[in-house]
């Protein structure tokens, strides 16, 4: 299985990242393969100017095309998800996330931001047409204490149990989730199946 994750906030610090980072930790132990974007690494250019060409773009939407899984990290302004995050979306191709499940994290100033994940995140996967998009994870900023050195951050006890619910649904998900069939193979199945009437 192939998960790509990405981190939609521009900051090197992030709360979202964070979550993000327990995600990956947590799915890798589990065999799953994660491939990590963060929006900052995009050049300024290749967002604000839709390059579809740059290498880093067409690299991003050739593993969001064979992951079987997306976790979309972002933290909330103004009521809504990062403004880089939905540039970057934006360059994904139509019906990108097409047999895909995804699994939508956000951050926050206070529970006030939590339905951005519902009104502002979820229509824009929605119209990338993403097999199923799961309940998600909203997470105030004080559930999540960045760590000093080489301590990890810490994850306010419900913020942890309802992140690894929401990823033991995630992994679920993704093993249950139906393998397109290649147009080929299907048309070949089709022509050697016996037929009867």
């Amino acid at each position: 299985m192939l998960v790509v994750s990405v981190g939609g906030s521009p900051s090197l610090r992030s709360r979202s990242g964070v979550l993000l980072e327990h995600s990956r930790d947590w799915l890798q132990e589990r065999g799953v393969e994660v491939v990590t974007f963060q929006v900052r690494e995009f050049s300024a250019e290749d967002l604000l100017h839709a390059r579809f060409d740059s290498p880093q773009v067409r690299h991003f939407n050739e593993l969001v095309a064979q992951a079987d899984g997306l976790l979309v990290a972002t933290p909330v302004y103004k009521a809504s998800f990062a403004g880089a995050l939905k540039t970057l979306l934006d360059l994904l191709p139509e019906r990108a996330l097409e047999h895909k499940v995804v699994l939508p994290i956000a951050t926050g100033g206070s529970i006030a931001h939590m339905l951005a994940v519902d009104y502002a995140l979820k229509p824009v996967l929605s119209a990338l047409k993403a097999q199923e998009t799961l309940q998600g994870i909203f997470a105030d900023d004080s559930q999540i204490a960045y760590g000093e050195g080489r301590t990890p951050a810490q994850l306010a006890p419900a913020l942890e149990q309802r992140l690894l619910d929401s990823l033991e649904t995630f992994h679920s998900a993704l093993a249950r989730r139906p393998k397109p069939v290649a147009p080929g193979v299907l048309n070949e199945r089709l022509l050697s199946a016996r037929w009867s009437i």
